[in-house]
């Protein structure tokens, strides 16, 4: 008699808590998606397109000049991640005379978690925005982004 009362409960906070999963993800999708939007070169291409409607002869020279600009973007990224690096390396030169074994132990640690979750989150990026991009456009085959890459230049 016990029994079913408690199955109820428990399986209405099962339920519960896998609608709150769920709600919970969604929030943070749409959240992020308007970020999301622009990260991509392809993607603010398509929606500044979608937008301006361009003629044939406008979208050549627009095309051309946001070829220039995206160079400029990701030149001025690369030199930033660069000098962030070079950033966190000093101040962990100068930080890390200053901890104890067990300090340096955490934040090793830390820094580990943080490089996984990056890399993983690249992972998960770019299978994602890949895989859109596929269907999209109806392309089977993963390396098309290369042909606006310059020769060398890394993924």
């Amino acid at each position: 008699m016990k029994a079913k009362p408690i199955l109820l409960v428990i399986t209405t906070l099962a339920i519960g808590f896998i609608l709150g999963m769920l709600t919970s993800a969604q929030i943070r999708l749409n959240r992020l998606k308007p970020v999301r939007l622009y990260f991509s070169e392809e993607r603010f291409r398509e929606g500044f397109f979608k937008t301006i409607q361009p003629d044939e002869k406008q979208k050549a020279e627009i095309e051309n000049i946001l070829d220039k600009y995206a160079r400029l973007n990701s030149d001025l990224l690369g030199t930033f991640r660069k000098e962030t690096d070079s950033n966190m390396k000093e101040l962990r030169k100068e930080l890390d005379s200053k901890l104890s074994r067990d300090q340096l132990a955490r934040l090793k640690e830390m820094e580990e978690r943080r490089l996984e979750m990056i890399r993983e989150g690249r992972r998960s990026h770019t299978d994602s925005a890949d895989s859109r991009n596929d269907r999209r456009r109806g392309r089977n085959d993963r390396n098309y982004h290369d042909d606006r890459r310059k020769p060398g230049e890394e993924r």
